[in-house]
């Protein structure tokens, strides 16, 4: 039974493969013959003046899609063109690797130069500010010293204005006038003449005992030492204890060139020196 079935098997491939190799010469008869070096539009029959126009057609567009996209990564120099110009979206777009490549290059670099100018702009607003309380500092301290100038200026004058008021006093104690008395009658000025050659003569003489040697009341002798003071015949100071100190014109000269020398003379000095510069003899009672 198996080689029965064996042989049946075999019998009905023969016959398969018989019919199939006669069917395939007439498929072959029925499809025109390859012609080699021919080319395609001529074994497709299309005619030669339409393929050129279309490769020509082929060539712009590829022309004008190059010069759509140049390969060279131009900066722009102006930001506000950059602001302008929307961000690509590389997401949707079917571009090739360099492409792509390319774009998100130029739009990182766009990034970084705005990063960048931001960083700038903060940076001299900062230094704006800090220039500013600087001057500010500058100003206030330029204000102080101008203050603290004029407050040592002002105390430096009132010193200089009361020495000098000092000066005056003192110099007005000792000024000399040269102005004479107006002459009396003989017994007037023989009694005038002993009265100032008496304070010449003892140099300091107590004001009570002057008005009771020329029987005199004391604030006559005063009057009449004021009066002589005035007119340039005597010279001198009246104290607070009631004297009289007679200064010679050639001890207030020498006062007056004391003064001259230092410049400026304090009374303390001045008295200090009064020893040396005039000559007091007291008065003995």
């Amino acid at each position: 039974v198996l080689i029965g079935i064996a042989v049946s098997l075999l019998i009905v491939l023969l016959t398969t493969l018989f019919f199939l190799r006669k069917e395939k010469p007439k498929k072959d008869e029925n499809q025109p013959p390859v012609r080699r070096g021919v080319p395609v539009r001529a074994q497709e029959g299309i005619p030669r003046r339409a393929q050129l126009a279309r490769n020509q057609r082929n060539r712009l567009r590829q022309a004008n899609a190059a010069e759509a996209q140049p390969e060279e990564d131009v900066d722009e120099e102006a930001d506000g063109e950059d602001a302008e110009r929307p961000v690509a979206d590389f997401s949707g777009e079917k571009m090739g690797t360099k492409k792509r490549a390319k774009l998100e290059a130029k739009a990182e670099k766009k990034a970084q130069r705005e990063a960048e100018l931001r960083v700038r702009e903060e940076r001299k607003k900062k230094e704006a500010v800090q220039e500013e309380e600087r001057r500010k500092v500058d100003e206030k301290e330029r204000e102080e010293e101008k203050a603290r100038e004029e407050a040592e200026k002002r105390a430096q004058e009132e010193r200089e204005r009361k020495e000098y008021e000092e000066y005056l006093k003192l110099k007005a104690s000792f000024d000399v006038e040269e102005e004479g008395f107006e002459e009396g009658d003989d017994d007037q000025e023989n009694l005038l003449k002993e009265f100032v050659d008496y304070i010449q003569k003892n140099k300091v003489v107590v004001l009570e005992d002057l008005a009771t040697q020329f029987k005199m009341k004391t604030q006559a002798v005063i009057d009449r030492i004021t009066d002589l003071k005035d007119g340039g015949t005597l010279t001198g100071v009246i104290d607070d204890r009631g004297k009289f100190i007679h200064i010679s014109e050639g001890e207030l000269q020498a006062v007056a060139k004391f003064i001259r020398q230092r410049g400026r003379v304090s009374i303390a000095e001045l008295a200090e020196s009064s020893n040396t510069l005039i000559n007091l003899v007291p008065v003995s009672t």
